[in-house]
């Protein structure tokens, strides 16, 4: 089949990964591999997502605005025959990505952003003309900073006083407290009677030494009077929540450059005659450990506090297919898994002070694509694609109030010679979601546009 037209189904628009499950926006086409001859391609897409909320009236009514932020998207794949068995594929892109930003009512000022560049190195091994094998690296370094307001901080935390009963803690702690300093004022008042009848009440023997008695009471007066303990700390917070804190609950973190490095397996299948093809991809997961700096005067974090945030990012696997139908007729698709549901962004000194994350992901993802392209003429073809990613309902992250998406793009690809440009748009209907605060996300979408130029030597 012309090769023309099964440049269809290698067309690597990353347009829907505008709200694609996780952060993910884009990944390595490594339909590359199988391009004839030395081939080099770049390409380019640019996203316009909005996505809006509208805040229930227990938190004052109205709208968030749009909160996610466009972006464009680069990417680079590069294919050379080392022989006729064995090939080398080079991809450069940026797979995952996030630019939330609330401009807008009680969410105002929560914003986050997530950077990744990504390089990989592919070689394939061609068994015989019907089967071959590909593996490699990939090197992906990612940073992410974020901010969240007083408001979301302190509704928080005076969620998680009343859900774990701190409050109640608290009381008995400082009852117990109370009951530990009236033993030690009765132990030190110099009354032989006095001090009996304190070590009966502490529940001691009769004839234990008023000093033993002491040292014991004033042991656990120490501990429940110290500063990082926990009655001082649910004091501390019951205190910032009642009464406010001293400065801001304002929080930002910033995680800085951090590399790793994981691996790629793959084989697939081929009739070349049909133009069929099926292949499978794994990509392994990784754990990025970010040198973090965080900060908030009302959750006790100075300015400059640093940590370690370990954010583990996930394995996938992917089926790609593709096959002639008719004349001049080619069907594509793929269903990818993603293990997103292990993607959580713990900072330590936030969970030390609030005991959560400051953002996670409850589900994995699975997308699934299916096309259609169409050869029209020696030069030109054109094609049509369907992706949908289900929904899974439960609570939406407000860094990613999205769940599910369905997405449907079209383009063509125009051949002069040794030189394919492909373009194409794409529409995406974003599912509806909603936040742990009642904040319900409806109507939602994005458009992008993608084009690529590729060159075969």
């Amino acid at each position: 089949m012309n090769k023309l037209l099964t440049g269809a189904a290698a067309i690597a628009l990353s347009t829907s990964a505008a709200v694609a499950g996780g952060i993910e926006r884009g990944g390595n086409a490594y339909s590359v591999l199988y391009e004839q001859g030395n081939y080099a391609q770049l390409g380019f897409s640019t996203v316009n997502p909005n996505i809006t909320g509208d805040y229930p009236t227990s938190l004052g009514g109205g709208d968030t605005d749009n909160m996610a932020k466009s972006y464009s998207h680069l990417s680079f794949a590069y294919k050379n025959d080392l022989s006729e068995a064995l090939s080398l594929g080079f991809f450069i892109n940026q797979p995952y990505g996030a630019n939330a930003d609330y401009t807008q009512g009680v969410y105002q000022g929560l914003a986050a952003d997530w950077k990744s560049d990504q390089v990989a190195a592919v070689l394939r091994y061609k068994v015989n003309q019907n089967f071959s094998v590909f593996g490699g690296l990939r090197y992906v370094r990612s940073s992410a900073d974020i901010a969240i307001p007083d408001a979301l901080i302190r509704s928080g935390v005076n969620d998680a006083l009343e859900a774990d009963n701190v409050r109640a803690a608290v009381a008995a702690g400082e009852a117990q407290l109370a009951q530990a300093q009236a033993a030690e004022a009765g132990l030190q008042s110099g009354n032989p009677v006095i001090e009996a009848a304190t070590i009966a009440a502490l529940g001691l023997p009769a004839g234990t030494p008023v000093a033993a008695a002491l040292a014991g009471v004033q042991a656990g007066i120490a501990a429940a009077t110290d500063p990082a303990g926990d009655l001082a700390r649910g004091q501390a917070a019951i205190a910032a929540v009642d009464t406010g804190p001293v400065g801001t609950f304002d929080y930002t973190a910033a995680g800085d450059n951090d590399g790793r490095v994981s691996y790629i397996l793959g084989a697939a299948y081929e009739i070349p005659d049909i133009a069929l093809r099926v292949s499978l991809t794994y990509e392994s997961g990784y754990t990025h450990e970010f040198d973090t700096k965080e900060f908030s005067t009302g959750l006790g974090i100075a300015e400059g506090t640093s940590g370690t945030t370990e954010v583990e990012m996930p394995q996938s696997i992917t089926l790609d297919f593709q096959s002639g139908v008719a004349k001049d007729t080619l069907v594509f698709g793929s269903i990818k898994w993603a293990e997103w549901s292990k993607w959580e962004v713990r900072t330590p000194a936030y969970a030390a002070a609030t005991g959560s994350a400051v953002t996670g992901l409850d589900n994995d993802v699975y997308t699934y694509r299916l096309g259609v392209g169409r050869k029209f003429s020696d030069e030109f073809s054109g094609f049509a694609r369907v992706t949908y990613e289900d929904a899974k309902g439960g609570v939406a992250s407000r860094l990613a109030p999205t769940d599910g998406s369905l997405a449907f793009g079209i383009g063509g690809t125009y051949t002069m010679d040794n030189i394919k440009i492909t373009g194409g748009i794409e529409y995406v209907k974003v599912g509806d979601a909603e936040d742990g605060s009642g904040v319900e996300f409806s109507g939602s979408s994005a458009l992008g546009l993608g084009l690529s130029v590729g060159y075969t030597f």
